[in-house]
C-alpha cells in the first residue's frame, strides 16, 4: 500500500503522515532522506527527530530507500523533494538521469512488502524559480510527483492543515 501526501510548505504534510502511520502501526518507521548540508539543516533534522517518541524507528537514507529495513513495516518517507535533490546534485543537475534513477528506486521501494506513506512538496505552485537549475528542478519534481501519485493507492493534498483526498 502506498499513500502519497503532497502540499505546500508548512501545509501539515508531515504531521498528517505521522498521525496516519501511528493509526496503522504501534511502531512505525520514519525514513529521512535529507542530506546534512549545513549546521542549520542539522538543527532542523534534530527538531524533527525530537517530535517523534520511542515508538518510532528512525532511518536516514539519502537515495537508496529500497535497501532499508522496512519490509512488513509502516514507513513514512520524508520527503521526495530532499530525496530528489540528492539525485539532482549527484548527477550534476541532469534532469533525465535524475528522473530515471528516482523512478527506478521508487518502483523498487513500492514493490516491497511494506506500507509506504511518502511525502512530497508541490513546489510548482509557488514563486517561479530565478535560476535555470531551479526551474529544471521544479519540472523534475513535478514529473516525479506525477509518477508517484499515479502509482499510489491513495493520494492526499494538504491545504492549510486540512487533507483533501485526491484518490
Amino acid at each position: 500500500m502506498v499513500y502519497y501526501i503532497t502540499g505546500g510548505e508548512r501545509s501539515g504534510k508531515s504531521s498528517y503522515a505521522q498521525k496516519l502511520a501511528m493509526q496503522l502501526s504501534k511502531s512505525p518507521v520514519y525514513l529521512a532522506t535529507a542530506r546534512k548540508w549545513d549546521a542549520d539543516f542539522e538543527k532542523r533534522i534534530k527538531r524533527h527527530q525530537d517530535e517523534r517518541d520511542e515508538r518510532w524507528t528512525n532511518i536516514e537514507e539519502e537515495k537508496q530507500i529500497s535497501k532499508t529495513d522496512i519490509i512488513g513495516r509502516v514507513v513514512v518517507i520524508d520527503c521526495v523533494t530532499l530525496w530528489l535533490t540528492n539525485y539532482y546534485t549527484d548527477t550534476k543537475y541532469n534532469v533525465q538521469e535524475s528522473l530515471q534513477q528516482a523512478k527506478e528506486e521508487f518502483d523498487k521501494a513500492a514493490a516491497l512488502d511494506a506500507t509506504i506513506i511518502i511525502i512530497s512538496n508541490e513546489i510548482g505552485m509557488g514563486v517561479h524559480a530565478d535560476t535555470e537549475i531551479g526551474r529544471k528542478f521544479v519540472e523534475l519534481q513535478g514529473w516525479v510527483n506525477q509518477y508517484i501519485a499515479a502509482r499510489a493507492d491513495k493520494a492526499i493534498l494538504m491545504v492549510s492543515g486540512l487533507p483533501v483526498t485526491l484518490k
